[in-house]
């Protein structure tokens, strides 16, 4: 059965393998399904609220 991930920004749901994990210093695990949810949370502070193309907003 192959395992699922859902982006921590957008909260699209993508197979294991692809995608990035990122892991905070105090060991929390972010998945990411492209490098723009990556740099729009981590280094931007972005809030996915606030943008439509994310299920949240």
């Amino acid at each position: 059965m192959v395992r699922t991930h859902r982006c921590s920004f957008c909260g699209r749901e993508f197979t294991h393998g692809r995608g990035m994990l990122y892991v905070k210093n105090d060991g929390t695990l972010l998945w990411f399904c492209s490098r723009k949810c990556r740099i729009y949370m981590v280094e931007h502070g972005k809030d996915p609220r606030k943008l439509k193309w994310t299920k949240a907003g």
